[in-house]
């Protein structure tokens, strides 16, 4: 089993930043890769970013976070980050962390086998 804590969302401005942090716990060596999704309120859940086990340099992003939101992972700690900065109202949603067992990066939720319990996001316009 793995366990996933977020941690670092809250209420912000237009054009601030925050950091996410998603701590995992457990049988942490059976990660392959993390992954962040996102999911505002009437949305479907939606792709932001992946990092291959702690390694910024296997990253993947999707076209919402390109430019703006950048992962990286600290392996000594087993906790992946999610930098967000300008961020604009439309990236208010709850954030959530997941750890996924296959090998290769993954834009698709149902690749990811354990879940954080999410951190909410609201970004004031």
């Amino acid at each position: 089993q793995v366990q996933l804590v977020e941690s670092g969302g809250g209420l912000v401005q237009a054009g601030g930043s925050l950091r996410l942090s998603c701590a995992a716990s457990g049988f942490t060596y059976s990660i392959n890769s993390m992954g962040w999704f996102r999911q505002a309120p009437g949305k479907e859940r939606e792709f932001v970013s992946a990092i291959s086990t702690w390694s910024s340099e296997s990253t993947m992003y999707g076209d919402s976070a390109k430019g703006r939101l950048t992962i990286s992972g600290d392996s000594a700690k087993n906790t992946a980050y999610l930098q967000m900065n300008s961020l604009k109202a439309e990236d208010t949603a709850v954030y959530y962390c997941a750890a996924r067992l296959s090998a290769g990066l993954s834009r698709n939720a149902f690749g990811y086998r354990y879940w954080g319990q999410g951190t909410q996001v609201t970004v004031s316009s």
